[in-house]
């Protein structure tokens, strides 16, 4: 039987999330990872670095990475996959979200539905 992962980080993602972080002095505890209303979509990824985590964060342990995810955005982010993509148009992290209903045209921000309880 195969665990869920909560959240999953691509070796390459990890390698530049790995870079970000050893540029920080002091280096952070590590980085929080949260949706937040915004966006033409609904939400948007926040990314930051993370000195003390919250009382209301999941710690999660992936690729070498310590993600502090707070408990709100979890139903957003669970099984997302995250790396990085390079080439001629955009550089930076992206999200392959199982969650998400729908993405604006720009790729900034998304939409989930509701579900009904």
């Amino acid at each position: 039987m195969s665990e869920e992962r909560i959240f999953h980080i691509t070796e390459e993602a990890a390698r530049h999330l790995r870079e970000l972080i050893a540029r920080r002095d002091p280096p952070p505890a590590g980085v929080r990872l949260a949706t937040r209303t915004a966006g033409c979509s609904g939400y948007m990824y926040d990314i930051a670095y993370v000195d003390e985590p919250g009382a209301n964060d999941v710690a999660v342990e992936e690729a070498g990475i310590t993600l502090f995810i707070d408990r709100e955005s979890l139903p957003y982010l669970k099984g997302t996959v995250m790396d990085w993509r390079e080439d001629r148009f955009e550089t930076g992290f992206t999200f392959d979200n199982p969650n998400a209903a729908g993405l604006c045209g720009c790729g900034e921000s998304f939409t989930v539905e509701e579900k009904a309880d």
